[in-house]
C-alpha cells in the first residue's frame, strides 16, 4: 500500500491478488491428511471442573485431619493449620499447573495451548505465593513464639525432607523471576525454555517432604492414595506425552530436511521428507515443536507452524528469522534429521462448516492461516484475506495466494506500511479510521463469518475487539497466541 494521501477506501485500502496462469496448484503444499473428529465441548468443562474438584479434595481433606478446629482455637496451632492449608493447595496447584502444561491431546484440542500457557502461569504465580506463605505460617507456628529464624534453621536441619523441599522452592524461585514480563523480555527464547524446564524438577523434590514431615499424608491412607495418585498422572503424562510420543512419532515418521527455499526477507520456508504423513493426526493451522539435528544447541525446541498440511510425503513449515535459534533455518542442509511434538493449537476449521469466512494476518502470522486456505470447505468468493504486513516485499507467498484467488475465489486484500501512531491493527495510513469501520468495509458480512486471527498479541488484540464490536460472537471468533 502506498499513501498518496487520498482518504482511504476499501479500493484503497486493498490489493487483490492477480489471478495466475497455473491449473494446478503449486506443488509446496497438499490437502490429503488424515482428519480428526471435532473435540467434544463438554470436555473443556470437564477439565475445569476436575481441577476445581481436587483443590476441593484438599480442603476437605484438610478438615478432616482437624485443620478447621485448630483453625478457630487460635494460637500457633491456628497458624500452623493455616499453614498446612496452604501447603496442600500449593502442591495441588503446582501439579495441576504441570498437567496443564504437559501436552495431553484431548486437553491440548480443548483449550488450545494460547488458553492452556495463560492458566499455566496463573496457577504456577498462585502456586508459589502460597508456597511462600505455607513457609512462612509453618514456621512461625512451629516456633509458637520462640525465635522464627532459629525455629526455620532446626527444620532445615532436623525434619526430614525439608531440604530437598528448600531446592524445590529455589527451583521454583528462579522459574518464577524468569517468567516475570521484565525478565521475560530480556531473555532470548531458548535461555528461557532451557530455565523454565525446571520447574520439572521443582516437583519432584517436595515429595519426600510432604510423604516424611506431613501431618495431612502421614496420617491419613485417603490422603496418602490421592497425592501418589496425583504425583502419579502427573509424572505419567509428562512421561507419555512430552517425551514417549514425540519419540515414537519422531521414529514412525523418520522426518528429514528434503530442501529449503527462501520466501521473502527473513523469511524461510524448510521442506520435510518422511513416512506415512498422511498419518500424522494434524489439522492445518496447528503447530509442532520441532527439533534439526544439526549440530550444538539440537536439544532445544522451537515452534513453527505448519503452513500446508502434509501430502503423503512432505510436509512445509515456514520460519520468520527473528534472531535466537530461527536464524538457523536458513542454514540447514538436506538430509538433516528432525524430531518433533505435537500437533498443538486450536486454530483449526474443526467448527467450520461453510459459509463466509474471513483470515487476518499479521507478518509470519500467515503461515497457519495460508495452510487454513488450502484446507477450509469455502465457497468461490466465500474466503477474504487479509494480510498486513510492512512493505510489498515482505509479503509472502503470493503464488499460492494467486493461485486461490483464480481457482478458488479468494479475495486478497494487502494492508502495507507502517504502524499506526495508535493501538490498532490497520496500518499509519489509514489509522484516520475507526478499527470496527475499516474491518466492516473490508468485509461487509463480518458478523455472520468465521474470523481467523494470528499475528503479534497487540495486533491480534486490537483485531478481536473490532470483530467483537462488529457482532462477531465467540464461537466464530478463532486465535491463538504464540507468545512465550
Amino acid at each position: 500500500m502506498k499513501d498518496s494521501g487520498a482518504p482511504p477506501t476499501v479500493e484503497r485500502m486493498t490489493t487483490t491478488a492477480t489471478r495466475a496462469a497455473d491449473s494446478h496448484p503449486p506443488a509446496a503444499v497438499g490437502t490429503g491428511y488424515a482428519p480428526r473428529p471435532p473435540t467434544p465441548r463438554w470436555w473443556g468443562d470437564t477439565g475445569g471442573l476436575l481441577a476445581a474438584a481436587s483443590l476441593l479434595v484438599v480442603t476437605v481433606m484438610w478438615l478432616g485431619g482437624r485443620g478447621a478446629i485448630d483453625l478457630a482455637g487460635g494460637g500457633s496451632a491456628a497458624v500452623s493449620s493455616a499453614g498446612r492449608l496452604t501447603g496442600l493447595l500449593a502442591a495441588d496447584l503446582l501439579l495441576i499447573q504441570v498437567l496443564l502444561m504437559a501436552r495431553v491431546p484431548l486437553v491440548e484440542r480443548a483449550f488450545g495451548q494460547d488458553r492452556l500457557a495463560r492458566w499455566h502461569r496463573l496457577t504456577g504465580f498462585a502456586s508459589f505465593y502460597l508456597m511462600a506463605a505455607h513457609i512462612v505460617l509453618i514456621t512461625i507456628g512451629y516456633a509458637a513464639g520462640a525465635n522464627v529464624f532459629a525455629q526455620f534453621w532446626d527444620m532445615i536441619v532436623t525434619y526430614p525432607g525439608v531440604l530437598l523441599a528448600l531446592a524445590s522452592v529455589g527451583l521454583l524461585v528462579m522459574v518464577v523471576v524468569t517468567s516475570m514480563r521484565a525478565a521475560r523480555r530480556r531473555l532470548r527464547y531458548e535461555s528461557w525454555h532451557l530455565l523454565h524446564l525446571y520447574a520439572y524438577l521443582g516437583v519432584g523434590p517436595a515429595l519426600p517432604h510432604q510423604l516424611w514431615t506431613g501431618t495431612d499424608f502421614a496420617g491419613s491412607p485417603l490422603a496418602r492414595a490421592y497425592w501418589w495418585s496425583l504425583y502419579g498422572v502427573s509424572a505419567g503424562a509428562v512421561l507419555i506425552y512430552r517425551v514417549g510420543l514425540p519419540l515414537w512419532r519422531s521414529h514412525r515418521h523418520r522426518l528429514t530436511v528434503s530442501h529449503i527455499l527462501p520466501e521473502g526477507p527473513g523469511l524461510t520456508s524448510v521442506y520435510l521428507k518422511g513416512r506415512r504423513l498422511d498419518r500424522l493426526p494434524v489439522r492445518a493451522g496447528q503447530f509442532f515443536h520441532w527439533r534439526f539435528l544439526d549440530g550444538p544447541g539440537w536439544s532445544r525446541s522451537h515452534p513453527y507452524s505448519l503452513s500446508g498440511t502434509p501430502r503423503g510425503d512432505l510436509v512445509r513449515i515456514t520460519v520468520k528469522n527473528l534472531g535466537d535459534g530461527s536464524a538457523r533455518v536458513a542454514t540447514l542442509q538436506p538430509g538433516t534429521r528432525v524430531l518433533f511434538e505435537g500437533p498443538y493449537g486450536k486454530l483449526t476449521g474443526e467448527r467450520y462448516r461453510g459459509g463466509p469466512v474471513v483470515l487476518l494476518a499479521c507478518g509470519i502470522g500467515i503461515t497457519p492461516l495460508l495452510a487454513l486456505l488450502w484446507d477450509l470447505p469455502y465457497g468461490d468468493g466465500e474466503a477474504t484475506l487479509i494480510y498486513r504486513a510492512r512493505s510489498e516485499e515482505e509479503t509472502a507467498f503470493r503464488r499460492e495466494l494467486e493461485w486461490l484467488a483464480e481457482h478458488r475465489g479468494l479475495r486478497v486484500l494487502y494492508l502495507l506500511g507502517p504502524r499506526a501512531d495508535r493501538p490498532s491493527w490497520l496500518p499509519r495510513a489509514h489509522a484516520r479510521r475507526s478499527d470496527l469501520e475499516a474491518l466492516r468495509e473490508a468485509a461487509p458480512d463480518i458478523r455472520n463469518s468465521h474470523i481467523y486471527i494470528c499475528g503479534p498479541d497487540e495486533w491480534t488484540a486490537a483485531v478481536r475487539v473490532a470483530a467483537q464490536a462488529a457482532g462477531v460472537t465467540a464461537g466464530r471468533l478463532h486465535t491463538e497466541q504464540f507468545n512465550w
